[in-house]
């Protein structure tokens, strides 16, 4: 292979991706798909660094026009400072444009729909959620 063809390759992108809700995926039949971003503290972002979150039993919730990630797992790093309050299943904000809200909330109200968190992954050094709109798949 001739070395100028090389050296035009590419590099590979690094995978952004924390971690994937593979349950979602197997009980929902997922719709309509939105970006959230995460609001976080410091000591969260840390854990999310080194990989110690789950999502694999989250859900989000809509209350008073906004949109909170309950039943998310981040467990906090040995190293945590001793003056923070850890704690690792704590609502968490999310952040979304009002009409993705308003959407969001016109879609859950119809029989069978939820939202539920598919993938977590980081974008320009910042979380990402996305949250799909889903209905629930039949038990046969």
């Amino acid at each position: 292979m001739d070395k100028s063809k090389k050296a035009k390759r590419k590099p590979k992108a690094p995978d952004t991706t924390i971690v994937v809700n593979k349950k979602a995926r197997h009980d929902y039949f997922l719709e309509e798909k939105f970006e959230a971003g995460i609001s976080l503290m410091g000591w969260e972002v840390k854990s999310i660094r080194n990989g110690n979150v789950q999502i694999g039993e989250s859900y989000v919730v809509l209350h008073k026009g906004e949109a909170f990630l309950e039943g998310a797992n981040i467990s906090p790093l040995l190293s945590a400072s001793t003056h923070v309050i850890t704690e690792p299943q704590r609502r968490r904000k999310l952040l979304l444009h009002s009409r993705e809200l308003s959407q969001i909330f016109s879609a859950t109200q119809q029989k069978g729909f939820t939202c539920v968190p598919t993938n977590m992954y980081w974008k320009n050094n910042r979380v990402k959620l996305e949250i799909a709109l889903a209905k629930g798949k039949q038990a046969q």
